[in-house]
């Protein structure tokens, strides 16, 4: 028997109550709220807000308001110099650094005990749970699991407190035994410089037996060009002929999958993917021929959604199939009615099923065009099919006017395989745009508001250039994709014109 076998017996129990996320949704909110607002009434926040007196959703949503981090921030940097029991119970020492706000270059955002188990480490555990379910042929515990990380640092010099990638937090806490079945080693895995760190990763896994490799897209890609230089191999299944699956998240996997279909080969291999961030970890992929992500309802985080465009903020049992939401939780790491920036639609309310339609940040609304990352994707995708193009980076920003008069959109694309013709591409991406998005089509009705989009070719290796030069390369980090602002795409064009490139793998 194999330990593959032998560990199955243990995720049995879990997936069966999994099960309950089929029906009984409202039930399972409505109990994780009551439990998050009695662990925290004796808090400062809980005080604050009456939570002794919340009975309700309803009362719930009458004493705490909508935050986002800046309404938070001043409790949290308290919390960071070790002030005890101020949004969540007892003192936090972990703080996952996200990307920036407006104000401030990064968020720190609380990991309390209780949110590592219970949130994060339970996400990673149903990963696991739902993959076996799915694949009884599955062998992953015979070999070793690469696990990609960030890195941390002090956090203001108090004994025993962090701040860092919520990866290098969550490989820092993991469980001792976990470290005999993954690779880099621990000290590899927290490195801070990523050129170093890809190299070293490389190094170690390439003579491993790795059955199963877990991080974000982009930057796992980096690793594996760099083991398949120095190993002088086509496909990945040469250096590891056991390898079965990729859980991935941080960024949309569409822009990546025909170049990780082409780098592994094998038919065995199999790609789950995972809704997880600093504030938490919300959905996963249940069923492999579904793109839609099942939203995991027991966890210590409750949700809410709010209707893009405004309107009434309402609980899970509240929303629509097709809408797009901004989400918003309360979590056992002190974040309430935390309106964390990412957007989604239901695909399915019986069970509750997802897909991340973009950021509530990211898009483009010049000229009332309503462009979202979902409708990138999907537009680059089928310009991708139709063109046999790659595309492995890219943003887009509005031109609001040029020197003849003339409004549209400018995208700057890193292609891993350009296409034959760049201006056929554009044509193509930009009548898709218009299938995708209504507002879009109006707007560009005879030229008249928005002119034909354009595309400008970035080179070789921009936007990683561009991380590392904001001090972003690695870990979660990932590229604006659209922004009403010009402000990223200036940087980078400006980037483009020095030639700077990846640096190859010694």
């Amino acid at each position: 028997m194999s330990l593959t076998q032998i560990i199955r017996k243990v995720f049995v129990p879990r997936q069966k109550a999994l099960e309950k996320h089929l029906k009984g949704g409202e039930a399972l909110q409505r109990a994780v709220l009551e439990h998050l607002i009695n662990r925290a009434k004796d808090t400062e926040y809980g005080r604050n807000h009456a939570f002794d007196n919340i009975r309700d959703y309803e009362r719930f949503t009458a004493m705490v308001p909508v935050n986002t981090y800046e309404e938070l921030k001043g409790d949290i940097d308290r919390m960071r110099h070790g002030e005890q029991n101020v949004l969540w119970p007892g003192r936090v020492k972990w703080y996952a650094k996200s990307s920036g706000t407006t104000n401030d270059k990064s968020k720190f955002i609380p990991v309390s005990n209780e949110g590592l188990q219970k949130i994060h480490y339970a996400g990673g555990y149903d990963t696991v749970a739902l993959y076996l379910r799915n694949n009884p042929q599955s062998r992953m515990f015979d070999g070793r699991g690469l696990i990609l990380g960030g890195s941390h640092a002090p956090n203001y010099n108090l004994p025993g407190s962090l701040v860092g990638d919520l990866s290098a937090i969550l490989i820092e806490n993991i469980n001792p035994l976990v470290n005999f079945i993954r690779v880099p080693k621990k000290e590899t895995a927290l490195l801070s410089d990523f050129d170093v760190k890809r190299e070293r990763i490389a190094r170690e896994a390439m003579n491993k037996n790795v059955t199963n490799i877990s991080g974000v897209p982009s930057w796992m890609l980096s690793v594996l060009t760099c083991m398949m230089e120095m190993t002088g191999k086509t496909h990945l299944e040469e250096v590891w002929p056991n390898l079965e699956v990729f859980f991935h998240g941080g960024v949309a996997f569409t822009p990546y999958r025909k170049q990780y279909e082409q780098l592994i080969t094998t038919p065995r291999m199999h790609y789950m993917e995972t809704f997880n961030a600093s504030e938490g970890f919300f959905g996963l992929q249940d069923d492999p021929a579904d793109k839609a992500m099942m939203l995991m309802l027991d966890y210590d985080v409750f949700y809410e959604f709010q209707p893009m465009g405004g309107g009434e903020i309402v609980p899970l049992w509240g929303v629509e199939k097709d809408k797009n939401y901004a989400m918003l939780i309360s979590t056992s790491c002190g974040l309430w009615r935390y309106m964390i920036g990412d957007t989604i639609r239901f695909t399915s309310t019986n069970p509750y099923k997802f897909v991340i339609s973009g950021r509530t940040k990211s898009f483009i609304n010049a000229f009332g065009e309503e462009l979202i990352v979902d409708n990138a994707e999907q537009g680059l995708a089928y310009a991708c099919e139709q063109t046999g193009a790659e595309v492995l980076e890219y943003t887009a920003a509005p031109v609001f006017m040029d020197a003849q008069a003339k409004c549209r959109h400018q995208w700057l694309i890193e292609f891993s395989k350009p296409p034959s013709d760049l201006a056929q591409f554009a044509d193509i991406l930009d009548q898709r745009l218009q299938q995708l998005n209504s507002d879009y089509e109006a707007k560009r009705y005879k030229d008249i508001t928005l002119q034909h989009l354009e595309i400008l070719e970035a080179r070789s290796g921009l936007f990683n250039d561009w991380l590392k030069q904001q001090g972003k390369l690695g870990g979660q980090h990932k590229v604006p994709r659209l922004s009403n602002s010009r402000k990223h795409i200036e940087q980078l064009l400006q980037l483009n014109e020095r030639n700077e490139g990846n640096k190859k793998c010694k």
